[in-house]
């Protein structure tokens, strides 16, 4: 079946570094855009980044800019999220996401990442 897991999330000071990674089986990843969402307490869930199905394009909400990096590696069936700088308001609960021609669409269960001294 369709799994993808998260791992990577943790505890980390302001201005730390973390790397999510979510591991991907049950479906022909390379066919995929990959997206990484986080979810804020009392907030929507709002896209972080996306990566095309060959990585060639990559787009990032503008308060991530220049600090996260998404990646991702088809022959390991992963995607990652570098972030560095981290800030407070980086806190959050981060899923990963796989969507093919708006009609699958794939959640992880999510990792919590909290930023604070």
């Amino acid at each position: 079946q369709v799994q993808l897991v998260e791992s990577g999330g943790g505890l980390v000071q302001p201005g730390g570094s973390l790397r999510l990674s979510c591991a991907a089986s049950g479906f022909t990843f390379i066919f995929y855009v990959m997206s990484w969402y986080r979810q804020a307490p009392g907030k929507e869930r709002e896209r972080v980044a996306f990566i095309s199905s060959t990585g060639g394009i990559t787009n990032y909400t503008d308060s991530v800019k220049g600090r996260f990096t998404i990646s991702r590696d088809n022959a390991k069936n992963t995607v990652y999220l570098q972030m560095n700088s981290l800030k407070p308001e980086d806190t959050a609960v981060y899923y990963c996401n796989a969507r093919r021609a708006n009609i699958y669409d794939y959640w992880g269960q999510g990792t919590q990442v909290t930023v604070s001294p």
